[in-house]
């Protein structure tokens, strides 16, 4: 089942309770003749109770199905994505995304 994705603005901080995150570039990869999208950002921990912090991150919402195809109420554009199941294409997207990002914090739709 697709799932729609929302790009962010890339450089731009969201806030939450106790920091932000910034997805600092999106980018496709190719995987046994599909697309993939993937999302690196930083995640910064301003205030919590056991003190603060940052790491990076990688999010791989699935095979993209659809680019861009439209615009949500906000005004940012929409993708379909279909979520990546099998957990050996899982392993070897992660592997690649730690070679050539040196991101370990991986999380897969």
């Amino acid at each position: 089942m697709n799932s729609e994705y929302v790009h962010l603005e890339i450089g731009e901080d969201v806030h939450g309770l106790a920091g932000y995150y910034t997805p600092l570039k999106e980018f496709r990869l190719q995987h046994n003749g599909r697309e993939v999208l993937v999302v690196i950002g930083m995640a910064t921990v301003e205030s919590a109770c056991c003190g603060g912090g940052s790491c990076g991150y990688a999010i791989v919402p699935g095979y993209i199905v659809t680019w861009k195809e439209g615009k949500n109420e906000s005004g940012l554009p929409v993708s379909q994505v279909e979520p990546i199941e099998d957990e050996m294409t899982k392993r070897e997207l992660a592997k690649t995304v730690r070679e050539t990002e040196c991101i370990f914090n991986i999380d897969f739709w």
